[in-house]
């Protein structure tokens, strides 16, 4: 899968203009004593001169002696020869200039008129609004029309200044709202054509537990692989010494996959049950490629998790330290899956023995329980994929069928419930991957659509860079279709876009209600079993549908009761195992999210590192 190419879109930080505004000490002095020297009690104006030394110019706002040869004040930039009042008569404020035959002559002296106490302003007014100036200056002088007006061009200055260093790139992260709220379209709607409901099906479990084996067997039983491919997928697997993975091939095509004989992308196919229309999503089992896992799986529906029966092998799975049964069933219900099939696998090693069947029953139960399953939501099969026993059809196999009479793992599909999908809100398909032809010159992305629908000739934006382009055809089950909607996974040709503008990790939205882009989170988040406390400055990975960045944990804001979810303690030191915590985490580049209230999908995260998921959250908030 591409990664994700990084593009920064940060801040430059403004101090606070906190200084402008006639200074407390001033008022002190000049306001509330009468026995500072030059200040006399009277109902007029009061009259402080202060006299230019030669060679330099008197600021007629913050009295600073100024180099003749400057054309504004250094210290409040008020210009030095104003422009003249609308009385029409020649007086300026500040220095005064005098035509004379012999030329300019300038006044050496300047008087600056300070109110009397009772006028003076309250000291909370330091900045005043653009339009609606203070009737003072610094130091509380008296200004005419045309001081007044210099005073407003240069907070005008200021405030533009301040506000515009990073403008270009705020309008390109913050979200950008219609005005009118969304509403579906006719034709977006769900119709009741009499067609089975798509179920996105996840296969997840710890390596060489038999996902793919079981994927094949079951495409195989169903028709979706005829006898003729199998043939050929027995005859390559035992030219290759791996004859036992004949069916583990109809999922890996790749060489790479089939030589290691380890699955390292996440397979996608099909099959028709009594009720679904099943998108199976056969995904990696070891280690080194749970983020292709998280890719595949975050689309899921519900889940089947594969256990292998095997003596030693379910203890390796569950394991702490590396066991991925524990991280899968972890990961799964933190993608909002609550359904999941538990298939023993591989019964026939062991005898299809009812003891081993209850052990891992009863130790795996009390995990699941833990990660937030229902006991109502999970469904235990015993079987083997290898002798097709429990798979389709009841088991024939006496050794089994003497002691299981529940259902087979196809009827267990179908006993799912049917999952929600929400049409009412704006389109969001996230990007899983992207095929680009330089010959045709065309574009394909693909990916679930999240919420919203589709159809062809659909204008959308393609997030990050915002580009528009025109939905060419679109494809479900590799076979055209006019219109997809939320919860199908297909393929869609753009065109009137640039193949370099589009990134696996990006989204496809609606053009006038587009999602937001963004480098700063706030999370809240569950801690998993880690060996190493996160702390602040923490680097981590952040994992987003199908998004990857690094980051790194800018800020532990609380601690969170688990029951209540209210604050248990702020602001502190490191996160432990086990703990529920608000946190902020800064990435290296920005990504296409929303709020978890907004859209679920695309507001789960996933946190890791050294090759662990470390802890799984909500965005609660985007930090603009």
């Amino acid at each position: 899968m591409p990664r994700k190419a990084g593009y920064d879109l940060g801040y430059d930080d403004y101090g606070d203009y906190d200084d402008y505004g006639y200074d407390e000490d001033a008022d002190e002095a000049y306001g509330d004593n009468p026995d500072v020297d030059g200040y006399v009690e009277e109902e007029t104006p009061k009259v402080f001169q202060t006299a230019s030394k030669p060679g330099t110019w008197s600021c007629p706002i913050c009295t600073f002696a100024n180099d003749e040869d400057l054309s504004a004040c250094d210290i409040c930039g008020v210009l030095r020869d104003p422009v003249v009042s609308n009385n029409g008569n020649n007086k300026k404020s500040g220095n005064t200039m005098e035509l004379s035959s012999s030329g300019i002559s300038e006044k050496k002296e300047k008087v600056n008129q300070l109110p009397s106490k009772n006028k003076l302003k309250a000291p909370s007014a330091s900045v005043p609004e653009v339009g609606q100036p203070s009737s003072y200056g610094r130091n509380g002088s008296s200004l005419d029309d045309d001081n007044l007006q210099t005073l407003n061009n240069s907070f005008n200055k200021v405030k533009m200044s301040a506000g515009s260093g990073s403008s270009q790139n705020r309008v390109s992260t913050q979200k950008a709202k219609s005005v009118s709220p969304y509403k579906p379209e006719k034709w977006m709607l769900p119709e009741q054509d009499g067609k089975l409901t798509q179920l996105n099906l996840a296969i997840v479990g710890h390596v060489d537990s038999g996902k793919s084996t079981l994927s094949g067997r079951l495409l195989n039983l169903l028709g979706r692989i005829s006898q003729k491919e199998m043939h050929k997928y027995e005859k390559e697997a035992k030219q290759q010494g791996k004859g036992s993975f004949a069916f583990a091939w109809a999922m890996d095509e790749s060489a790479e996959e089939r030589e290691r004989g380890i699955t390292m992308t996440v397979g996608v196919a099909y099959f028709d049950s009594k009720k679904y229309h099943v998108v199976v999503l056969d995904s990696p089992g070891h280690k080194d490629f749970v983020p292709n896992m998280i890719s595949g799986a975050t689309q899921a529906d519900a889940a089947i998790l594969v256990i292998d029966a095997s003596m030693g092998a379910f203890e390796a799975g569950i394991d702490a330290n590396g066991g991925q049964t524990r991280e899968h069933a972890q990961l799964i219900r933190s993608f909002g899956v609550d359904q999941v099939i538990v298939a023993v696998n591989k019964m026939d090693v062991v005898g299809y023995a009812k003891e081993r069947f209850d052990s891992i029953k009863s130790q795996l139960g009390l995990f699941l329980r833990s990660c937030g399953f229902k006991d109502s939501f999970l469904s235990w099969i015993p079987l083997s994929a290898m002798e097709n026993q429990n798979l389709v059809t009841a088991a024939s196999d006496a050794r089994l069928s003497s002691w299981y009479e529940g259902p087979y793992l196809l009827d267990a599909v179908d006993s799912l419930q049917p999952p929600v999908r929400d049409v009412s809100k704006p389109l969001r398909m996230p990007i899983c991957d992207f095929i680009k032809s330089q010959s045709l010159g065309q574009l394909a992305v693909s990916g679930k659509l999240e919420s919203g629908a589709l159809r062809n000739g659909s204008k959308v934006m393609v997030l990050p860079y915002g580009d528009v382009a025109t939905v060419r055809t679109i494809e479900r089950d590799s076979k055209p279709c006019s219109v997809a909607r939320s919860g199908d996974n297909v393929a869609v040709s753009l065109q009137g876009i640039d193949a370099n503008r589009v990134m696996a990790g990006g989204v496809l939205c609606h053009p006038d209600f587009p999602v937001a882009i963004a480098s700063c989170f706030e999370l809240k988040v569950l801690v998993l079993d880690v060996v190493m406390p996160i702390l602040i400055g923490s680097q981590i990975e952040f994992h987003v549908h199908h998004a990857k960045e690094a980051a790194r944990v800018k800020k532990i804001v609380s601690l969170l009761d688990q029951k209540t979810g209210k604050v248990s303690k702020k602001a502190p030191r490191c996160l432990t195992s086990k703990q529920s915590a608000l946190i902020e985490v800064n990435l290296d580049a920005a990504v296409c999210v929303e709020e978890f209230s907004e859209c679920r999908a695309l507001g789960r995260v996933f946190l890791r590192s050294s090759g662990r998921t470390i802890a799984v959250g909500i965005i609660t908030r985007i930090i603009e």
